[in-house]
């Protein structure tokens, strides 16, 4: 990298661990605090009504979770990646689908059990409670969202429907607080417990307002983004240039993608997540995208002059996360492109890039990444051909020792085709490729 941006990172705590610590300090803190409120705050009317307070304090640090892992702050996503934040994100969100419905269900069986009727009658009754009908509402609509986020329907679905559907979670999270706020044995137990639970909505809300709303509106406001160019790379293949007011102050890395829409060209709602073809110049940015569906095929008509809204600059795959002064670069199909703006980054240390397409018509950007490799003194292997042509997988660790012999010693950065990244990430798993070194992200939305 660059002599101002190379980092390369050796006997020191990786970033991404560094940030994982963090997480999970705040995470047993919280859980200690929220075991304490529960312990001194008093039992409930009968048992039944004791453990579901335990599952419901428990439900609400849950929700706080949920909302910092998607509110994208700049420091988390930088060293932990959206892709994988958002795995978290869902898994999280199953968690607390399971203790929303063990929480209602054992509130309904301990007054149940209280008044000596049956469940039925209790639930019909507890609707007519304003806390509780507002709980209630709340876990349907968590429900709800569970249910359109399992892969089956997930897959069936547009992004922009799934999308619709899922920022409901904010009304279920709005309607949870609310909820906790009437019962007072949550909230005002003590001065302790009134400020804490207020700190933390506000927290994570104030998080989730900033990260998704007013800094990507500030960033747009302030840079103007404007598109000043439109290239066509091949047949399906096209690069868009935007440029903009005081974009050196724009915290963009090589290796990053950011969320971009075309409001004059496309709906509002119609996004999609590209990376940056171009190391960031402070003068203007790139994407280069393949025709995979109706937005990115439309990108060719976009008119010179119109304006950009653009989110991010989002991800942890930058030289952030380098430790090693060798790099192997992995890219397929036009996964190419975060590698070929790190290259444009990458002055100094020993390169070597492996780019997989099924032939050289289809080497997205081929002539750059030849020409940024031969500057750096590197090695560019074009490996072509269906998977199933060759003797040996290409990227299985035998093929993956023959062409990089000294991959043990070198940062590992993968980009491409899911199939594809899984069968690398494989592969360096047994050549024993060190963790930290092996840096690989997901640019999706969802």
């Amino acid at each position: 990298m660059t002599a101002a941006t190379n980092e390369i990172r050796t006997g020191t705590l990786p970033p991404v661990a560094v940030a994982r610590r963090v997480m999970w300090a705040f995470v047993l803190v919280n859980v200690v605090i929220v075991e304490s409120l529960f312990i001194a705050s008093g039992s409930g009317k009968n048992d039944v009504l004791t453990v579901a307070k335990f599952f419901g304090l428990h439900a609400a640090l849950l929700m706080f979770c949920q909302l910092l892992l998607v509110a994208r702050l700049p420091w988390l996503d930088r060293r932990i990646g959206m892709d994988r934040l958002t795995v978290w994100h869902r898994w999280v969100g199953f968690t607390l689908l399971w203790t929303v419905l063990t929480h209602a269900t054992l509130v309904v069986l301990g007054f149940a059990t209280l008044d000596d009727t049956s469940m039925a009658k209790t639930f019909v009754a507890l609707s007519g409670v304003p806390a509780s009908l507002l709980g209630m509402l709340a876990a349907a609509v968590i429900l709800l969202i569970a249910v359109v986020s399992t892969r089956p329907l997930r897959r069936r679905l547009p992004y922009e429907v799934w999308h619709g559907l899922h920022l409901t979670l904010y009304v279920a999270l709005g309607l949870a607080f609310v909820h906790q706020l009437q019962e007072t044995t949550t909230f005002t137990s003590s001065a302790f417990a009134t400020t804490y639970w207020w700190t933390m909505w506000l927290f994570a809300f104030g998080a989730l307002l900033t990260g998704r709303l007013v800094l990507p509106l500030w960033r747009n406001a302030y840079h103007r983004f404007t598109v000043s160019a439109v290239v066509p790379e091949s047949d399906n293949v096209v690069s868009v240039y935007v440029t903009g007011r005081h974009l050196d102050k724009l915290p963009a890395r090589a290796g990053q993608f950011c969320i971009w829409r075309f409001p004059g060209h496309h709906n509002w709602w119609l996004a999609n997540p590209f990376s940056l073809s171009a190391a960031p110049d402070g003068r203007g940015l790139r994407l280069t995208a393949k025709a995979v569906g109706t937005t990115s095929a439309g990108l060719r008509n976009i008119p010179v002059g119109s304006r950009a809204f653009v989110e991010g600059p989002y991800g942890a795959f930058t030289s952030l996360h380098r430790t090693r002064p060798g790099v192997l670069l992995i890219a397929g199909g036009v996964g190419i492109t975060p590698v070929r703006s790190m290259l444009e980054e990458s002055a100094t240390g020993d390169v070597v890039v492996l780019y997989r397409v099924r032939s050289e018509a289809d080497a997205v950007l081929l002539p750059e990444v030849r020409r940024l490799v031969e500057q750096r003194g590197g090695r560019l292997h074009l490996l072509t051909g269906r998977t199933g042509e060759s003797a040996a997988p290409p990227f299985g660790a035998q093929s993956l020792h023959h062409l990089v012999p000294d991959v043990l010693e070198r940062d590992v950065y993968v980009c491409g085709p899911p199939a594809m990244t899984a069968a690398v990430l494989a592969g360096l798993r047994e050549l024993r490729v060190p963790a930290h070194q092996v840096h690989a992200e997901k640019f999706g939305l969802a």
